[in-house]
C-alpha cells in the first residue's frame, strides 16, 4: 500500500467518525422541537434534558471534520481546490449552519427569556436539518462524479448537484442520523424523555431501512465494485438489527447497530469512489484521482508520522470525555433557568 492510498483510507476514516459522532448530534437538534414541544407541561426541562444529552461533546465531535479537511488540504490539495470551489455554494451553506447551530447552542441559556430560547432552538434544529440533508447530496454527487474540465474545474451547476441520485442520499443522511440521534437520545435520557425517544426511533426504523436500501443498491450497481457488496450487506444486517432492538426498547444494541450502518454506508461511498476522488462526467480523462491530486512523498511521510503520534493521544482523550458523561439524564434532574433576565423596553 502506498502513501496515497493511506491517506485516501485515513481520510475516508476521518469523515466516517464525523458522521457516526456529529451524526446523532444533527439527530438530536432535529428532534429536539419534537421531544420539547411547547404542549408539555415540563417542555423547557425537556428541551434542556435533550441538548445537556450532546452538551459536554458535540464541540469535541465538530473536530472529526476539521481535522478531515486539513488532512484532505495537506495530502490531495488539488482535490481540495476543485471540491471547494466546484462545491461552493452547498459547502458554505453548510458552514453557515453549523455557525448557526455553534451560535444557539452556546447563546440559548445566556438569557432566561422564552422567546430568546425559542428562537434559539429554531437555529439549532436547522443547523442540524440543513448540514444532514446537504453531506447526503455532497457525497452522492462525489461518488456520482460531476462535469470537470481540462483545468480541472467543476462545470456542473447548483441545480445539476440536484439531481435524483444526490436527492436521494441526502434523504438517506437525513432519515440515518434521525434514527442515529433518536436512539443516543433514548441511550442517554431516562424517565418520559427516553420514551418518546424510543417510540420515534421504532416510527423511523422502517422508513430509513426502504431509503437506505434503495440508495445502497443504486449506489452498489451504479458505481460500486465486487468488494462493496460485503458493505452493502453489513449495512443492510445493522439496520435490520435497529429495527428488532427499538421494537425491543434495547437502545444500547440499536445505537450499536446504527453506528455500524453509518460506518458501512461510508465504506461503500468511498469504496465505490476508489481509486477515484472526483470523477468527471465530461471525459474520464479528467478526473481526479488519488494519483494525480497527492501531494509530495516527503509531505506524505512528515504527515503520517505526525498522525502516528497524536492520533491515538486525540482518540483517548475523546474516549474519556464520553466516559466521564455517560450517566443518563432526567428533566427531574434539570435545574431552573439562571440566564440574565430580559428586559421589556
Amino acid at each position: 500500500m502506498g502513501l496515497q492510498e493511506l491517506w485516501f483510507i485515513i481520510i475516508a476514516f476521518l469523515f466516517l467518525g464525523y458522521f457516526v459522532l456529529e451524526g446523532f448530534d444533527f439527530g438530536v437538534g432535529m428532534l429536539l422541537p419534537i421531544l420539547g414541544r411547547k404542549s408539555k407541561p415540563d417542555g423547557e426541562a425537556r428541551r434542556r434534558v435533550v441538548l445537556n444529552t450532546i452538551g459536554p461533546v458535540w464541540d469535541g465531535n465538530e473536530v472529526w471534520l476539521i481535522t478531515a479537511g486539513g488532512a484532505l488540504f495537506a495530502a490531495f490539495p488539488e482535490w481540495y481546490a476543485t471540491l471547494f470551489s466546484g462545491f461552493y455554494f452547498p459547502l458554505l451553506l453548510i458552514l453557515v449552519a453549523l455557525i448557526l447551530r455553534i451560535c444557539a447552542i452556546e447563546w440559548r441559556g445566556k438569557i432566561d427569556d422564552d422567546t430568546w430560547r425559542q428562537r434559539a432552538d429554531i437555529g439549532i434544529a436547522i443547523g442540524s436539518w440543513a448540514p444532514a440533508i446537504l453531506w447526503g447530496v455532497a457525497f452522492a454527487n462525489i461518488v456520482q462524479g460531476v462535469a470537470i474540465d481540462a483545468d480541472r474545474q467543476v462545470t456542473t451547476s447548483l441545480w445539476g448537484l440536484l439531481n435524483p441520485y444526490a436527492l436521494l442520499g441526502g434523504l438517506t443522511f437525513l432519515l440515518i442520523f434521525l434514527l442515529h440521534g433518536a436512539v443516543f437520545l433514548g441511550l442517554k435520557t431516562a424517565g418520559e424523555v427516553r420514551v418518546d425517544a424510543l417510540a420515534w426511533s421504532r416510527r423511523l426504523a422502517i422508513p430509513t431501512v426502504v431509503v437506505a436500501a434503495v440508495f445502497a443498491l443504486w449506489t452498489q450497481l451504479a458505481h460500486g465494485s465486487g468488494w462493496t457488496w460485503a458493505a452493502v450487506v453489513v449495512a443492510a444486517v445493522s439496520l435490520i438489527s435497529v429495527v428488532w432492538f427499538t421494537i425491543r426498547d434495547s437502545e444500547g444494541w440499536a445505537f450499536v447497530f446504527t453506528t455500524v450502518a453509518i460506518i458501512a454506508a461510508g465504506v461503500l461511498l468511498f469504496g465505490s469512489l476508489f481509486p477515484d476522488v472526483m470523477p468527471s462526467t465530461t471525459n474520464p480523462e479528467y478526473s481526479l484521482t488519488i494519483h494525480n491530486t497527492s501531494s509530495s512523498h516527503y509531505t506524505l511521510v512528515v504527515m503520517t508520522w505526525a498522525a502516528v503520534f497524536i492520533t491515538p493521544i486525540v482518540l483517548l482523550y475523546q474516549g474519556w470525555t464520553y466516559w466521564v458523561f455517560r450517566q443518563r439524564i432526567s428533566a427531574e434532574q434539570i435545574p431552573p433557568s439562571v440566564g440574565l433576565q430580559m428586559r421589556n423596553s
